[in-house]
């Protein structure tokens, strides 16, 4: 029986600093915390669409890649890709907060930006 996947449960990203990476995930891309068990190290989890199911974990630890040397193009570098209905609302957010960003080169209605700590994320405009 062949594997049948449903869901993209959760995308884990290093931080250095929880509360300042909460400030772009929250504040900037307007993520919703949720409850996290107690484990033995900060971070912090949030939902990611309405139903909860799928969800972003800042985990606060000592990280072991590079933060330097990346490509210039978030789309040339390991990222996490999220769908939103309008792009629109996402520009003048980054815009408003100051944040970096590019358009995506494939001509899709799409941009990458960094958090904090440099790990891209991918903001795509669902086609209807």
């Amino acid at each position: 029986m062949p594997i049948q996947f449903l869901n993209l449960h959760h995308a884990s990203v290093i931080v250095s600093n929880t509360e300042k990476s909460l400030v772009f995930y929250n504040k900037v891309l307007g993520l919703k915390q949720i409850e996290r068990p107690p484990l033995p190290f900060p971070g912090a989890w949030l939902q990611v669409g309405e139903s909860g199911i799928q969800q972003i974990h800042l985990l606060e630890l000592d990280n072991p890649d590079p933060t330097t040397g990346r490509p210039e193009h978030g789309g040339r570098d390991r990222h996490i890709a999220l769908t939103v209905a309008s792009l629109n609302p996402v520009l003048e957010s980054l815009e408003y907060n100051q944040v970096r960003y590019s358009l995506s080169i494939s001509g899709r209605r799409a941009l990458f930006c960094r958090d904090p700590d440099g790990n891209t994320i991918e903001i795509i405009e669902q086609v209807q």
